[in-house]
């Protein structure tokens, strides 16, 4: 057993002790994996048959990993042990069990497609308005029943469930919820829950003989991500290991400061409460943090203890100390996305850092387009991780290609795209007789739909397309492109749409589209040159060819150098040398939805703990003064996780400036001496009137809505090549150039 010897002592002592109950605390980069692996080696070495091994995680990729760890410790008598997903391990016991519960063997799989078009059909059957009734909407209910272990009976009987459905205009889906269940029995077919829901009703239905079956088979349980688990997930597994005469020999592995997915269902009391449940449980706190500097290691720290329930413990490290945590304060987004990436380019060329071990990581995926366009501005190469480039995203197409089509009618990938959504029943066939037609005439599809031919059953609908696009033509030519853009996606009922998706993704989608929105207002409102050579241009036709610049990325080969964008939820187990957590405001990080609640907040903060976790030895914090949001531009103010890091691991006092100068007020830490505020917080005034072009002179002192304060130095060019040179208090820059035909500066 020369591996043991690779464990500190606490690791070693949680590998050893592998009778009775125990809880493995795991901070970031304290070794997690390599304890779960090494005990199931120990198991088998200690002559426990590797098929009365269970091991449950979360993804397959977990189970794979730990496998191939295992088999280079033990051999190929790894590959008895019952390791996998929980749904991959459940899947498997149910189809030799499925005809318990009067399923067969052979049962069917519903991925979410399959269910939602399920549910659809019983929408449709009963008559209800698909709108209230969206697909997504019930999908998370029904699922969220299911992680409850509320059946279709218990929900009906539920007063309290059916009064916050009628409160919500979904008063009949205690009825869709039977009904679906019904019909998927009938189809002999389970959706991914019924892949846990069935299996604890497997075993709650027939104790004596499943239940009792598979609790001697597994004599040692282990599991991986606890913190991560649900009520049902909780359940089964007390079901298998939590009873009378039971050695109870359950390994549960985890965080509770990483429990960051309750939006799934995921609930935090499951690991704060393990020992409730399994009484004379060990705990062992895995503390030394083999990954990231003291100054990292040390903020997480300060962030978490804020939290009131947790498990308590200190992470520390033995790395030498480091660099200090870098603070960015932004004027803009804009300001951010450009300052960020300068700041990449300085680390490439000091540290040799490589694109591979530089991230980025966001509250919400919307936020990656500005990075997105900086980072292709320098050349820097990038992929955005677990998602598509902000543009690609099929939202962000769609809305595009209805703003393509606006601006030339003749674009027949733009018509393809968008002519049946939303759906209004212009079926393929219909759009084969369109295409058909146009070609045998040489003609646009465009041209084509608005010829007198008849195309069969869609035609009315394929007219009434064609005149909706007509009057967003005549739409542009009295309106800015953002009011355009903001009247097609409602008057096209494309909002509506993703408004029925309920679901966490649908939500996201909805977010993709109004930073789109917000992106173009940016775009339009912009007046600071940055090309010399060209002066901007704030056309529909020079918005999209800007935007088709941006979206063109070239395939990147597998394996390629780049830098990481992602969300937060997504760098759960990864890490980098050098990481940037941006977005950092009120309402943003913290989100707006998570403020109303203590719970909420919390759950938010572990998200931060483990966004500056995943940094190995630069941490650089972000956040903006002003925030397009809506089509408006905000004043944020920073995270309130910001005043939460002690200020001894910020490089240098000027930080705490900072901070207090955007209204965010410290108390309970230490604080080093303040310097002078040398940037003033802009404060967006909502009765803010820009002056004539004619006044804006040289020598005049001026306020912009973005930039703040400031004196012109110089105006030069002529009629609309006007430009003027801006020295700001608040920027980053010297000067700014600025295009006067564009230009909202109000005369002091």
């Amino acid at each position: 057993m020369q591996y043991l010897n690779e464990l500190n002592d606490i690791q070693r002592q949680a590998v050893t002790d592998i009778n009775g109950p125990s809880l493995v605390v795991a901070g970031p980069g304290s070794g997690k994996t390599r304890v779960l692996t090494y005990r199931i080696a120990y198991l088998i070495d200690s002559k426990i048959p590797p098929y009365q091994i269970l091991a449950l995680t979360f993804t397959n990729k977990a189970a794979k990993e730990m496998k191939e760890r295992i088999s280079k410790v033990v051999g190929s008598s790894v590959n008895k042990v019952w390791a996998g997903t929980f749904h991959s391990i459940f899947a498997r016991i149910l189809r030799f069990e499925a005809d318990k519960i009067g399923y067969p063997s052979s049962f069917t799989i519903y991925d979410t497609d399959d269910t939602k078009s399920l549910l659809n059909a019983i929408v449709k059957e009963m008559g209800l308005d698909p709108k209230a009734y969206g697909a997504g909407t019930l999908y998370n209910r029904i699922s969220s029943a299911k992680s409850n272990l509320i059946s279709p009976t218990a929900y009906s009987n539920n007063a309290e469930l059916l009064e916050k459905d009628r409160a919500k205009g979904v008063g009949q889906l205690h009825h869709i919820y039977k009904k679906y269940s019904e019909r998927c029995r009938r189809s002999g077919a389970m959706d991914f829950d019924d892949l846990l829901f069935q299996t604890y009703r497997l075993l709650h239905q027939n104790p004596d003989g499943v239940l009792e079956k598979y609790r001697s088979k597994f004599s040692h349980l282990l599991v991986d991500e606890f913190q991560d688990t649900n009520y049902l997930q909780y359940s089964i597994i007390k079901k298998l290991c939590l009873y009378d005469g039971s050695p109870q020999n359950i390994c549960a592995v985890g965080d509770d400061a990483q429990s960051i997915y309750a939006f799934r269902g995921a609930t935090i009391d499951n690991i704060l409460d393990f020992e409730k449940d399994f009484k004379g449980l060990k705990t062992y706190k895995l503390e030394q943090n083999y990954r990231s500097t003291p100054y990292i290691v040390n903020a997480a720290n300060s962030v978490i203890t804020h939290n009131k329930k947790q498990i308590k413990k200190v992470i520390w490290t033995s790395h030498e100390q480091g660099e200090k945590i870098r603070l960015v304060k932004a004027i803009s987004d804009t300001e951010e996305a450009r300052r960020v990436v300068d700041l990449i380019q300085e680390q490439k060329n000091r540290y040799h850092l490589s694109n591979s071990e530089i991230a980025i990581l966001y509250r919400t995926n919307a936020q990656s387009r500005l990075f997105e366009e900086y980072l292709r501005r320098s050349n820097l190469a990038y992929r955005i991780y677990g998602g598509l480039s902000f543009y690609q995203r099929k939202e962000v197409k769609d809305i595009l290609a209805y703003l393509r089509l606006i601006n030339n009618q003749n674009d027949d990938e733009a018509l393809k795209r968008i002519i049946n959504y939303p759906r209004r029943g212009i079926g393929n066939t219909s759009l084969d007789k369109v295409s058909a037609f146009a070609n045998a005439n040489g003609i646009s599809l465009w041209e084509a739909i608005g010829s007198d031919t008849d195309f069969g059953r869609s035609t009315n609908s394929i007219k009434k397309f064609r005149k909706m696009i007509e009057g967003f033509i005549q739409k542009e030519t009295g309106v800015g492109i953002y009011d355009l853009a903001t009247y097609v996606v409602n008057k096209s009922e494309v909002i509506d749409d993703l408004k029925k998706d309920g679901s966490h993704e649908g939500q996201s989608r909805l977010e993709n589209v109004q930073a789109l929105l917000d992106a173009i207002k940016d775009f339009e409102e912009n007046d600071e040159i940055i090309d010399e050579a060209t002066l901007p241009d704030k056309s529909l036709e020079s918005y999209l060819q800007n935007i088709a610049l941006v979206s063109d990325l070239d395939n990147e080969e597998e394996g390629s150098e780049t830098i990481t964008l992602m969300s937060v939820h997504s760098a759960k187990g990864l890490e980098f040398k050098s990481v940037f957590v941006v977005g950092l405001e009120e309402n943003l990080f913290p989100s707006a939805m998570a403020i109303k609640s203590r719970e909420g907040v919390d759950e938010e903060r572990r998200l931060f703990y483990v966004a500056i976790t995943r940094a190995e030895q630069y941490l650089t914090l972000s956040f903006a003064k002003t925030r397009y949001r809506y089509g408006k531009i905000s004043e944020d103010t920073a995270s309130r996780f910001l005043k939460e890091i002690d200020i001894e691991y910020f490089d240098d006092s000027s930080q705490s400036a900072a901070l207090e100068s955007s209204g965010v007020q410290r108390s309970g830490v230490r604080m080093a001496p303040m310097r002078k505020v040398l940037r003033k917080p802009i404060k967006v005034n909502p009765n803010f009137k820009a002056s004539s072009i004619s006044d804006i002179i040289e020598g005049a002192e001026v306020v912009h809505q973005r930039f703040g304060k400031g004196k012109v130095l110089k105006v030069d060019g002529d009629n609309d090549s006007r430009v003027a040179t801006i020295a700001f208090d608040n920027s980053f820059d010297e000067t700014k150039r600025i295009l006067l035909k564009y230009a909202k500066l109000q005369v002091l």
